[in-house]
């Protein structure tokens, strides 16, 4: 039977396109080798000056990527979140973003308003602006946003680049998007005496995400980040996009007791019966920042930059975790796949 889109997944779909274009590139004074080679990156690069301007893309659909929960203000600053969490995963400074929306027929006129509403909230945040966009009618409720950025070249942070020995971190604790989203799928568990500070904190991580946009740019300018990509769809699928970057055929090994981890999620993950470290490495959405920098430099960065050392690099070619118990496992890179749901 021949097989469909659904049955690889979104991460070999981007595989196949990119092999496909190889062929296609033309290095000339747009594109040098570094743009060349982010086309496997969190965003493309295009030589502007001595600077890159930096562009990327994302495509939603209501079906698949906003719960019911969400309003139209939630959904329109979260198409904003997820194309500057790009621009970040690469220390770039936000511009403006274009917006093209397919709209059912029958969307109140109040909803549409809301939603470019929360489209407008979210540039303000990242301080950039709405600068084009298109409507169409649409079966579903279907935003595709454009995003640009600026960074100097010797800035531009990548997803290869690490070394062994180089430290493994992250910018903010981990699940608790997807602890919140425990509380919305699951009405048939009883969560009515959740902590309710801890609900709050959930459902603001699902609902609300935010952009590390700031921290992006103020690990750019430190020179000190070795590689470094936004965690949507997971860590352990966001860990092997480093190791998969690389081309030196590096390792990653974490390790569970050092993972950050809000006592948020571990009361959700008990009244659901699942492992919360499940949440952390294949649920995604947490929208935080994966990076491996210098060990000799770690204490600075951090310093300025609140960072929490999850791991280390190693020159296994093997991605591992080391369980609380000390047994050391072999760690799949899968994650989130938006075609699944």
């Amino acid at each position: 039977m021949p097989l469909k889109v659904s049955d690889i997944g979104e991460k070999e779909l981007i595989k196949r396109i990119l092999k496909k274009s190889s062929s296609n590139i033309v290095k000339n004074s747009f594109f040098d080798n570094k743009a060349i080679n982010s086309f496997k990156d969190d965003a493309a690069l295009i030589n502007f000056g001595d600077k890159y301007l930096v562009a990327t893309s994302d495509i939603l659909f209501k079906s698949a990527h906003f719960p019911d929960e969400m309003t139209y203000e939630q959904i329109g600053k979260k198409v904003v979140t997820a194309n500057v969490s790009d621009l970040a995963a690469m220390g770039a400074k936000p511009l403006g973003i274009i917006i093209a929306v397919g709209l059912p027929k029958e969307m109140l006129l109040n909803d549409f308003d809301n939603l470019i509403g929360g489209i407008l909230e979210g540039c303000t945040e990242y301080e950039m602006s709405l600068i084009g966009g298109d409507t169409n009618e649409s079966g579903e409720l279907t935003i595709s946003g454009t995003c640009l950025g600026i960074v100097g070249k010797d800035e531009v942070l990548m997803k290869d680049g690490s070394n062994p020995g180089d430290i493994v971190a992250v910018t903010g604790p981990l699940g608790l998007a997807a602890a919140g989203f425990e509380i919305l799928f699951n009405e048939e568990i009883e969560l009515k005496d959740l902590n309710g500070n801890h609900k709050n904190i959930a459902l603001k991580h699902a609902l609300n995400p935010e952009a590390k946009s700031k921290e992006g740019v103020l690990l750019a300018k430190s020179g000190f980040i070795t590689s470094c990509t936004d965690i949507t769809d997971g860590l352990a699928s966001e860990i092997g996009e480093l190791v998969n970057a690389s081309t030196q055929g590096i390792g990653i090994t974490i390790f569970e007791e050092m993972i950050p981890l809000d006592s948020t999620v571990l009361e959700i993950a008990r009244k659901v019966n699942k492992n919360p470290l499940e949440f952390i490495l294949y649920y995604g959405e947490d929208f935080e920042l994966l990076l491996t920098i210098d060990k000799d430099n770690f204490k600075e960065i951090s310093a300025e930059i609140p960072l929490y050392q999850i791991g280390e690099v190693t020159s296994s070619s093997k991605m591992t975790i080391v369980k609380n118990n000390g047994q050391e496992e072999k760690l799949e890179p899968r994650g989130y796949e938006h075609l699944s749901r």
